[in-house]
């Protein structure tokens, strides 16, 4: 199963820059996207009415803000909107696609930069989100989860460590988290594939970072340990333009 994970920046931006065709050449058996910043009503129909795919999308109260969306040939058992948590719920984070084997979620999560205030609520989404997923495996359920987690993980993650331990993305207290989600068995499918630096998913729009790879790795794929020798490869798609996010993906034996 071909699964490709991209924070497009604006769903109907990254239309105007090629997705539609890029989706169609990629043509992944499931595509999670985050940032959508529209609902579907908002959305033409080549982004609603996918040929050979149902389409699912998690909206934010709030307009042109946030939003997820997912596309998969399978038709998922079951799909959930959020955790149950009206306050994490309400800004259209969190979808989750249930299938036979595992459960699929795709996340935006939050970005801590602009105030103390977003960076308590995104430590608290942390929280819960692995609160929930804890739950769900003692009930014995396998995970996949994908998306922006907004947060580099180690420093080979990230093309300048130092000058960035002070800023929200690469906080000391964001990366124990990420450490403690580790420990808690889920593990980072790029890394079972690929040990080398420079492997990035986001770059600032300023100063030329991109054609310089002067990046973050913020947007991951992680798997609950059963899942990990089904992970058959994993790779980050950084020549793909049209956000300043590039798609990642995983090719998930099922």
């Amino acid at each position: 199963m071909k699964m490709l994970s991209w924070n497009v920046n604006g769903i109907r931006a990254a239309q105007r820059k090629g997705f539609v065709e890029w989706f169609a050449e990629e043509a992944p058996d499931v595509l999670s996207i985050q940032e959508t910043k529209a609902s579907p009503g908002q959305l033409a129909a080549e982004l609603t009415q996918v040929p050979g795919y149902h389409a699912y999308f998690s909206s934010a109260e709030r307009k042109g803000y946030s939003g997820v969306a997912t596309y998969t040939r399978v038709e998922p058992v079951d799909v959930t909107h959020g955790f149950g948590i009206e306050r994490f719920d309400s800004e259209g984070r969190i979808l989750r696609m249930d299938y036979v084997d595992f459960l699929l979620f795709n996340i935006y999560f939050p970005n801590g930069k602009s105030s103390d205030e977003r960076l308590d609520y995104k430590m608290e989404f942390y929280d819960a989100f692995l609160e929930h997923l804890d739950a769900l495996r003692s009930e014995g359920r396998e995970i996949v989860v994908c998306g922006d987690v907004n947060t580099a993980h180690k420093e080979i993650d990230i093309a300048r460590p130092k000058p960035n331990e002070k800023v929200s993305g690469f906080l000391p207290s964001e990366r124990a988290w990420m450490d403690q989600w580790v420990s808690h068995g889920y593990v980072d499918t790029l890394r079972l594939h690929h040990e080398e630096p420079n492997l990035y998913t986001w770059w600032d729009a300023r100063g030329g970072a991109r054609a310089r790879n002067v990046g973050w790795r913020i947007d991951y794929f992680f798997v609950s340990n059963a899942l990990s020798e089904r992970v058959k490869d994993a790779w980050t798609m950084p020549d793909v333009m049209g956000s300043d996010h590039c798609p990642i993906g995983i090719d998930l034996d099922v």
